[in-house]
């Protein structure tokens, strides 16, 4: 079992940014300047192709912290951000890119490479959490939730299918194939995100992997758009949403 190492702090317009590492994993919290003792924890999952710190996964991070007082923390997935990647994923991401200038379908190599970096991120997420849950200022009894599009939702669902510590999540925006089954054993409240123009992953596909899911709440956002244009808005519903569901105030967002 490996113990959370901090290796730099900053903080900024009320929120602290702790970089970390779990192992040889690196990762990143933030939290409220105030402290934040005993506050909801909630764990992000970025893009394909991105990183911990992306504007995306501070963005979203900055409106849970300072929106709702909470924990947030991301980690790199395999082969991103400041992991080496093995030859595999060099393989996998030229394999992309060929199918890419080839005008070829996607989706199916973005669903294995996915599924396969899933299997190497879903423990190292729980490790994660059970040494973030060692933090006197998180604990191992306050609330949980997952938030994670795209990739985020590859790992995500298996992570959240394999770990009862995870009580809300947000997920979007990927295909059902190799998730439909994981999805089947969720039963906490969900937010799903749909692109309805979504150029890589159809209708179809999406609304499958929405269907799949066992939860008794499920929420299903659907907004014209390609797979790139999910709106800004949808970080406010996110926010709410796990407001509603790990306790605290709903923040009033403009």
């Amino acid at each position: 079992m490996h113990s959370l190492q901090f290796t730099a702090e900053s903080s900024s317009n009320g929120m602290v940014e702790r970089d970390f590492t779990v192992g040889d994993v690196p990762g990143v919290l933030w939290s409220p300047v105030s402290g934040g003792d005993h506050a909801p924890l909630v764990l992000m999952g970025h893009g394909g192709g991105n990183h911990k710190k992306h504007p995306a996964m501070s963005g979203r991070a900055r409106c849970l912290v300072t929106g709702c007082g909470f924990h947030v923390a991301v980690i790199d997935a395999p082969g991103h951000g400041d992991r080496p990647r093995t030859a595999h994923d060099e393989a996998e991401i030229a394999e992309l890119f060929r199918a890419r200038a080839a005008g070829e379908p996607e989706g199916p190599i973005v669903v294995r490479y996915n599924a396969h970096l899933a299997e190497r991120a879903v423990p190292e997420y729980q490790a994660t959490l059970d040494a973030l849950q060692e933090l006197p200022e998180i604990g191992a009894d306050g609330p949980v939730g997952y938030w994670g599009i795209n990739m985020g939702t590859a790992i995500g669902i298996p992570f959240v299918a394999a770990d009862p510590r995870i009580t809300a999540a947000v997920f979007g925006q990927h295909w059902p194939d190799v998730l439909a089954q994981k999805a089947q054993q969720i039963t906490i409240p969900i937010e799903f995100d749909l692109q309805w123009d979504d150029e890589h992953i159809s209708r179809e596909e999406g609304l499958a992997l929405f269907d799949a899911f066992a939860s008794k709440e499920k929420s299903l956002h659907v907004n014209s758009g390609k797979h790139k244009e999910l709106p800004r808005f949808e970080v406010d519903s996110a926010v709410r949403f796990f407001a509603r569901h790990l306790g605290g105030a709903v923040p009033s967002l403009a």
